[in-house]
């Protein structure tokens, strides 16, 4: 498991008590609440990726984003080619410029923090997403079986 991980974004966009989360429409995780993010690209920093993403996939610009964690997802059922494999830096951005509007890939929506719908995500999100809520900064990993079922975790470090 010492493979190179691919390496991705999620951005947290967060007010209040509130969080905005989007459904996926389409490709990796569709039908998912999750945070909006995706991919970095060559030449781009992590933060310039999380950035990037939320303005393509929600309309907004990130002013200032502060990173809570870093998770590392494997899919060992999965064929390597289908790079599935990835560590997640997530952010949390507490301030944004722009309109938040739906894209081909998302669709946001405004939830309470305490109503998170845990169930409609991907099974890891119970496990950390609490955690940085409450303040902690988390790194951990999360193990899923080929049909996407979490199988293991772990927590490596809480800050």
């Amino acid at each position: 498991m010492d493979k190179k991980l691919r390496q991705a974004t999620i951005c947290l966009l967060r007010k209040n008590d509130e969080v905005l989360l989007a459904m996926k429409k389409r490709g990796f995780g569709v039908g998912k609440w999750n945070g909006v993010g995706g991919k970095v690209k060559e030449g781009e920093t992590v933060e310039q990726a999380a950035i990037r993403e939320t303005q393509e996939e929600i309309g907004v610009t990130p002013v200032a984003i502060e990173q809570v964690a870093v998770l590392d997802f494997r899919f060992p059922d999965v064929p390597a080619e289908k790079n599935w494999d990835q560590q997640v830096v997530v952010f949390i951005c507490n301030e944004w410029t722009g309109e938040f509007a739906e894209s081909e890939e998302m669709l946001p929506k405004w939830f309470k923090i305490s109503e998170i719908p845990y169930d409609q995500m991907w099974s890891d999100d119970v496990f950390w997403m609490p955690k940085v809520f409450s303040g902690q900064k988390v790194k951990a990993e999360f193990i899923f079986s080929g049909e996407g079922k979490l199988k293991e975790h772990k927590f490596k470090e809480l800050v």
